[in-house]
């Protein structure tokens, strides 16, 4: 990991949100939805006001201007344990950062949340072609649960 990366908390201020936005649209349109950075601000500021998710924001360097990858996570619950889990939802690292360390240090810092919360785990899907991000997942202990367990959606809207 490289030490220059720094992240820290998004705060629900207009220039967290201004920070987050541009990475937030392109994280979209990697799934193939239309770019629309005026939605991704409000969407981010949504959450980030109503404290329904936490955001963590990647910077290169400790003054850098602009953020260069996020994370952000959703709180949940384990009926089973009876402890919280946090589902890391969206992790994104603009494609000039990449294999410099950047999500490596965004998903340590998401696995530090989980622990000072009391946090039972974390859990995240992606897609099977992102072999990159998978191997970057396994290498930091994360495992695959395909074995016994299937996950259904239901669209309603």
């Amino acid at each position: 990991m490289s030490a220059s990366v720094r992240i820290r908390r998004a705060e629900a201020t207009e220039g967290d949100v201004a920070l987050a936005a541009p990475l937030f649209d392109a994280y979209r349109q990697f799934y193939d939805q239309p770019s629309d950075l005026a939605l991704a601000r409000d969407y981010l500021a949504a959450r980030l006001w109503a404290e329904d998710s936490v955001v963590f924001l990647a910077f290169d360097a400790p003054d850098a201007p602009e953020a260069i990858g996020f994370a952000q996570l959703y709180p949940s619950w384990s009926s089973v344990a009876l402890r919280p889990i946090w589902i890391l939802n969206d992790l994104f690292v603009a494609p000039e950062a990449r294999g410099r360390g950047v999500g490596h240090a965004l998903l340590e810092r998401c696995r530090q949340l989980a622990a000072e919360t009391g946090a039972q785990r974390l859990a995240l899907e992606t897609l099977a072609g992102t072999t990159g991000a998978r191997r970057l997942y396994e290498s930091l202990g994360w495992q695959c649960e395909n074995e016994g367990v299937r996950f259904y959606t239901l669209v309603v809207g």
